[in-house]
């Protein structure tokens, strides 16, 4: 029994180590230089928002925990756009395009909603899966903070208010 002991414990170990190192590393690396597209046909390009702050959210209409950040998002969206906070929305390849529009009309969502029909900007953030997945940008284009489930309000309006 002492023996299955250790070992749990070692495997624990080792998966706190490997969290905390792809949190390290994902915290230290430059964005991806994409473009993206918004349900109301604009492009915004995240080479172009340098300089600035962004927000990179990957959700599902499908996703609870999606849901429940939205009316984070859009006190974020408040709060900070006019500091140059910028938020894009991106709906997961397996969202029907329909779906994200009707909710994106329904809640009046103020910050930019993007389709990624082909998971290409899921694969430009490190193969992203899981909703909601968010990336926080600095004002030199790296990714500073990444949160997979409901992001921390506190931690990421602390990151805003230093930069």
């Amino acid at each position: 029994m002492k023996l299955i002991s250790k070992i749990a414990s070692i495997l624990l170990a080792g998966l706190l180590i490997a969290i905390v190192w792809f949190n390290h590393s994902a915290s230290i690396s430059p964005a991806p230089d994409v473009l993206f597209k918004t349900i109301k046909g604009e492009t915004i390009s995240l080479a172009a928002l340098k300089g600035k702050p962004v927000l990179v959210s990957f959700w599902a209409t499908d996703c609870q925990n999606c849901l429940e950040e939205i009316p984070e998002l859009i006190n974020l969206h408040q709060q900070y756009s006019s500091s140059g906070l910028t938020i894009i929305a991106v709906a997961m390849y397996y969202d029907p395009p329909n779906h994200v529009v009707e909710l994106a009309t329904a809640r009046q969502l103020p910050y930019a909603i993007a389709l990624d029909p082909e998971a290409a900007h899921a694969g430009a953030f490190g193969d992203v899966k899981l909703t909601p997945t968010s990336f926080l940008i600095d004002k030199n284009g790296m990714i500073v903070m990444r949160t997979t489930g409901k992001f921390d309000v506190a931690a990421l309006k602390e990151r805003l208010n230093s930069s």
